[in-house]
């Protein structure tokens, strides 16, 4: 990994300032993830994003272990994130979720094991376990020992890094909702802000509201990207890494991998990155609406 394109982690450990979304959209087939991971490798990403509830950890891992398999990278140059889902928050379940995780990549450890979002849900196989109504099922877990359980997978060397102290906070970052108060605060604790959705949002209605705008269309974004001779995309993140974001671009298109990746040779002039920072709407395409009467809620607060 090169020095220059990483941040050092409260914990010691290195992670690349630009990852890899693994995401896949509905009606895309899994497959799109793994040869998404394959190209990113091959093109010099070593930071991927995945999680348990992506339901592709098998060909996501399949895609890593072709690339070590044939000499593009070696194991300890990659960047390896997973999420512990809500089903999963009970003491007892952590480690059990963490080692389904490890099988199905076929890997010893992972890189950083974090909390995927705040809400407890009824423990099972159902990603959203729900009521005769269609009402999600939510869990009652204090989220310390949930915690108390990731610091045992660290302890174990199933996972290098984990969420707390946090060494990274991930949470959805683009120009519409900067969250530049939250990045101030994670900033003075050392602690990593990871930016997911950098790039706006695909249409996943099962998460995502139809109506909300298109970033990348946004008409400042693109005369900034104009006037450098950039894409939308580019800017918007490059404007997150001179922020001293991580942030992590989700695309299954080989042109829009590598264009993605070309973002390390540009620099926005300050009066770009102001006026870009006034494009917050502080507009959050994944609001987690079936969850807002749960304690946990995350967006209910100020931050």
């Amino acid at each position: 990994m090169a020095l220059s394109r990483c941040v050092k982690l409260n914990d010691g450990h290195l992670m690349p300032v630009l990852g890899l979304g693994t995401l896949v959209s509905e009606g895309v087939p899994k497959s799109k993830a793994g040869e998404a991971t394959r190209v990113a490798i091959e093109v010099g990403y070593r930071h991927i994003d995945a999680a348990y509830v992506y339901e592709n950890e098998e060909e996501v891992g399949s895609a890593l272990r072709e690339k070590i398999a044939d000499g593009t990278v070696k194991r300890e140059e990659l960047f390896y994130t997973t999420k512990l889902w809500a089903t999963f928050f009970r003491p007892e379940l952590v480690r059990p979720a963490l080692e389904r995780s490890l099988k199905k990549l076929r890997l010893d450890y992972v890189d950083l094991f974090i909390i995927h979002v705040p809400i407890t849900m009824k423990p099972g196989e159902e990603l959203l376990p729900k009521d005769a109504s269609g009402k999600v099922i939510f869990d009652t877990v204090d989220l310390r020992d949930t915690w108390a359980a990731l610091e045992k997978c660290k302890d174990a060397g199933l996972t290098k890094s984990i969420g707390y102290k946090p060494v990274c906070n991930q949470v959805e970052c683009h120009p519409y909702l900067n969250q530049s108060k939250l990045l101030e605060f994670c900033k003075s604790k050392d602690i990593v802000l990871v930016a997911y959705s950098a790039l706006g949002s695909q249409r996943n209605s099962k998460w995502v509201e139809e109506s909300n705008p298109y970033l990348l269309e946004d008409p400042v974004l693109n005369a900034i990207a104009k006037k450098h001779n950039r894409s939308p995309a580019q800017v918007a993140l490059r404007y997150q890494l001179q922020r001293g974001v991580v942030v992590l671009a989700k695309s299954f298109n080989e042109q829009r991998i590598k264009e993605n990746f070309q973002v390390f040779d540009f620099e926005l002039p300050p009066e770009d990155m102001k006026t870009i920072d006034g494009l917050n709407q502080n507009l959050r395409y994944f609001k987690l609406l079936f969850a807002v009467d749960h304690p946990y809620y995350p967006y209910s607060e100020e931050y």
